[in-house]
């Protein structure tokens, strides 16, 4: 499988890092993984930045799941079915600190929320990753999910 994570801005908490390159090295024996990182936009003007930011991912030209705390919710069993159901190939989308433009919303396949509480958009990245990894070791009957 063939999986492609993009998202606004460096990871800039260390331990999030840590966390992130922990499960995608623990992916790759399952899937071909990659990651993209969107240049964050810098300003006083949010709304401005949000959108400059939306049309980067905007650019990316390819059908992706977003990451929206109003997206659908699963269990890890059903987002493993979920990501199986995308094969061979799927694309998730995690938004900058402000979150994503209307036009990020209109055009994404999907929306996959984590949870009803907010995180912080790096927080995300690592669950996200977490999740992957977890919904693989499903499909491929490994011991990680108990």
């Amino acid at each position: 499988m063939k999986i492609r994570l993009a998202w606004v801005g460096k990871t800039k908490e260390r331990f999030i890092q840590e966390g992130i390159e922990k499960y995608l090295r623990l992916l790759k024996p399952f899937a071909d993984i990659a990651v993209s990182e969107i240049r964050e936009e810098k300003g006083k003007d949010i709304q401005r930045m949000v959108e400059k930011e939306g049309e980067r991912i905007l650019k990316l030209r390819v059908p992706y799941v977003l990451l929206d705390e109003r997206g659908k919710e699963y269990t890890s069993v059903a987002f493993a079915d979920f990501l199986a159901a995308r094969q061979p190939a799927v694309q998730f989308v995690v938004g900058g600190a402000y979150g994503v433009s209307d036009g990020v919303k209109a055009a994404a396949q999907s929306s996959l929320a984590l949870s009803r509480m907010t995180l912080t958009h790096e927080m995300s990245r690592l669950l996200l990753v977490e999740q992957l990894y977890r919904a693989v070791t499903i499909t491929h009957k490994r011991g990680y999910h108990h």
